[in-house]
């Protein structure tokens, strides 16, 4: 029977380093300037490359620009269908963390076998969680077909992925990119599926991070310096004297691997740095004092009133994944604060526009 998980590690002084560099970066990025236009540009190429990294890892032979039409419906590669079929998936299960994360909820199985479900839904919204695998798999050598890991066998897969699930849960006192380090690793040992387990250990990585406020405004891809260090990627989380779960994998000291998850963190959050320093230098002007007066919700809803004059609550709960209720009572805060205007009374269709002062930030 699985035990409590209970990971060996050492925090040494490689990634010390690491963490500081990733707190230095995620500090600037909060306090430099960005504009609505520049921040959803970036934001979606991130979201592009993520999802051309994390499929690559997996063998997807599209380029980022066949990417963006195939989630664009603009295109269709003949005798690529599986590599648009996991494109798709792989981005609504980006839509549906990004869900996750604004609505601050905690890591569940549910949501996590609801990632899965996505990862391998062909770009469907609607999907039913995935049960765990029912049987045995192995990770094989691709060229020698030589056997590299035998995960643990499925009758123990729901105890071992419900004790990481509350071990993440137990230990927010450690610092974050040590909990989703960690937690990627073990979803990757546990493997939990028979196929999209890589993709779906890379999400929970991803929502782990977003929801305690390493989201960096959804700027940044882990997974490009994954696929740009492969080698380093799977010798590091390849940890353990046999290639059996059972032989030793679940006790081994996995400090090698997360020197490298936060080495790869502290480069994409410095990458971000480089990017929006590289956008306002490109003459996109901002208004820096205004735009840090704004909370981060806000800042986000700048992007409604790019292409709206006038929005509803519904609309501005819906870049959050908000209930009604909570719609409501978030405009109605706004509009006291000074931040929305009422444009219609009514109560059953009142409208919103951004007041006059923070206008001005639409036209950078």
């Amino acid at each position: 029977m699985p035990t409590n998980f209970k990971p060996v590690y050492t925090i040494n002084a490689a990634i010390a380093k690491h963490l500081m560099r990733i707190e230095a970066a995620k500090e600037k990025v909060a306090m430099l300037p960005v504009s609505p236009t520049a921040l959803a540009s970036l934001r979606e190429t991130a979201k592009l490359y993520t999802t051309h990294y994390s499929t690559m890892i997996e063998g997807n032979q599209l380029k980022p620009e066949e990417i963006q039409e195939v989630i664009q419906l603009e295109g269709h590669f003949p005798g690529r269908q599986r590599d648009e079929q996991e494109v798709k998936g792989y981005y609504a299960a980006l839509a549906q963390l990004e869900q996750y994360a604004a609505q601050g909820i905690s890591v569940t199985e549910k949501i996590i076998q609801t990632l899965h479900a996505l990862v391998m839904s062909n770009g469907r919204v609607r999907v039913k969680p995935t049960p765990y695998r029912d049987g045995q798999n192995v990770i094989k050598d691709s060229g020698t077909g030589t056997i590299v890991y035998m995960p643990p066998q499925s009758k123990d897969v729901s105890g071992l992925m419900r004790n990481l699930v509350f071990w993440i849960k137990e230990n927010e006192e450690l610092p974050c990119p040590i909990v989703a380090g960690i937690a990627h690793y073990q979803f990757a040992t546990i493997h939990p599926y028979y196929d999209g387990n890589g993709r779906a250990a890379r999400l929970l990585t991803t929502l782990v991070l977003h929801l305690v406020g390493y989201d960096l405004k959804g700027l940044y891809s882990l997974e490009e310096y994954y696929a740009k260090n492969l080698l380093g990627y799977y010798r590091a989380i390849s940890v353990g004297p046999s290639h059996n779960y059972y032989f030793g994998r679940a006790e081994s000291d996995i400090t090698e691997w997360i020197e490298y998850f936060t080495e790869g963190m502290a480069f994409a959050f410095e990458k971000v740095v480089s990017q929006m320093i590289a956008s306002d230098k490109k003459g996109k002007k901002d208004h820096s004092e205004l735009m840090r007066s704004l909370d981060p919700k806000q800042r986000k809803s700048l992007e409604l009133f790019r292409e709206c004059d006038v929005v509803t609550s519904k609309q501005v709960g819906g870049l959050f994944g908000f209930q009604p209720r909570t719609n409501a009572a978030l405009c109605k805060k706004w509009v006291e604060a000074g931040f929305l205007e009422i444009v219609d009374p009514s109560l059953k269709s009142r409208k919103y526009s951004l007041a006059s002062k923070y206008k001005e930030l639409l036209d950078t």
